[in-house]
Parts: structure tokens; sequence; C-alpha cells
């Protein structure tokens, strides 16, 4: 595939297609988040169970009830043991081990364009062979660097934006991570006020559906993916 950069796309246009393509599957949406959020907490509660998690916690709201600073000293305390940092490392395994789950829906959504049969083997498409390691290599990076700066307000913002494009440039144009980040970062610049938009949109949609319809965030919650893929047929022109 070549890239070229057109014309800046209209918010309007970049939206109706997010919307298409999450709204042609949603039975995939559904199936992706169930997924998601089984294994997600059946580690979660693994995990916490085998390292003390749950004591950790009632000795946190037994601090909390004599004084906020006791609180806060036991939670620093607390913080520091073994047991504390194996869980954060199982905490993160568990994230870096579902985010190739994501990669299935660009498949998914490139099949609609050809007017493809969709099949469920595509939404686990990013975990066949070597694909796994390369996305999960990625997102291991990503998300340290958004921990190490999640204490700002404005940088983990800024990073989301800096590499939205880069799971897309991956899969569809075989980039490497830091090659594709750098694609990212040229776009960005000519298509701020789009993209800013748009991952503001998503981020908002994504969790709506928890906030308003309780259930129905099981199908909101892999919006992300439909306003990525939009944007990136929006902003690079794809050709074979």
């Amino acid at each position: 595939m070549q890239n070229k950069y057109p014309q800046k796309p209209g918010i309007d246009f970049i939206l109706k297609q997010a919307f298409f393509y999450w709204n042609k599957t949603l039975v995939f949406q559904l199936m992706f988040s169930i997924v998601y959020f089984a294994v997600f907490l059946t580690s979660l509660f693994f995990f916490a169970s085998k390292y003390g998690i749950w004591d950790q916690q009632q000795e946190l709201m037994n601090a909390f009830k004599i004084s906020t600073e006791a609180y806060i000293k036991k939670a620093a305390e607390l913080g520091a043991t073994e047991n504390s940092r194996y869980f954060s490392y199982a905490f993160l395994g568990t994230l870096v081990f579902l985010y190739p789950l994501n990669i299935g829906f660009f498949q998914i959504f490139r099949k609609i364009d050809l007017k493809e049969k969709i099949e469920l083997s595509d939404l686990f498409l990013g975990y066949n062979g070597l694909n796994f390691f390369k996305y999960v290599g990625y997102f291991l990076f990503w998300i340290l660097i958004y921990f190490m700066i999640a204490q700002t307000i404005i940088l983990p913002f800024i990073w989301v934006l800096v590499t939205v494009f880069v799971a897309p440039l991956m899969f569809f144009d075989n980039r490497r991570s830091f090659e594709a980040i750098s694609l990212n970062f040229k776009v960005l610049k000519s298509h701020f006020v789009e993209i800013l938009v748009c991952v503001l949109v998503a981020f908002f949609f994504k969790y709506i559906g928890f906030a308003v319809f309780l259930i129905g965030g099981l199908f909101t919650f892999p919006f992300w993916n439909a306003m990525i893929y939009s944007l990136y047929k929006a902003v690079f022109s794809d050709k074979s």
C-alpha cells in the first residue's frame, strides 16, 4: 500500500463512517466485550486472591476509618509490598494480552468494504502466529509510556493522539511501530482538528453505554476501533 495525504476529510463524514462500521458489526462488538471482560475479570479476581489484594483492601478500609493520614500511610506501605508489585505485573500482563483482540476489527471492517464474508475467526486475527508478539510488544511499550506520564493532565491525551494510527499502519502497511508513530505525528499536524474531535467523540461514546444503558456498554466499549478505522481511511489513501 502507498500513503498520500489528501484534502482534509470532513468530520461529519468520518463520524458517519465510524457509526456505520460499528452498527454493521454489533454482534462482533458484543462478542468482543464478552471475551474481553470475561478474561479481564477472571484474571483480576484470580490474581487478587493469589496475592492477598482483598485482605489489603480491608486493611485500607480499616485505616480510612481511623483517619485520612492513616489511610495514605497504609496505602503507601501496602503498595511497596512484593505481593502488590506482583499483582501490578499481572494486571499489566492481562491488559497487554487482551490488546490484540482489537486488531481483528480492522480485518472485519476491511471485509465489509470488500463485501467479503465475515467470520468469527476474524475477531481473533491479532493472535495468529507472529502477529501476537508484534502487537503485544507494541502495546507493552505504549502502556508503559502511558503509565509513566499518567499523573500529568495533558501528556496521556497527547500520547493517544500521537499513536492513534499506529495499529492500523502496522496491520495494513506492515509498518514498524516507531515508523508508524513518525507517520502518525506527521498526519496529526495536518489533520489535528479532525483527529482531536473524533478521538473525543470515540472516548465519550466508548463509555457512555455503561453510564447510561449499563449493559449497553458491552456494545459501545469496542467503538474506538471503528473510529480509528474510519479516521485511517479518511486520512490515508490506501492503494494496493
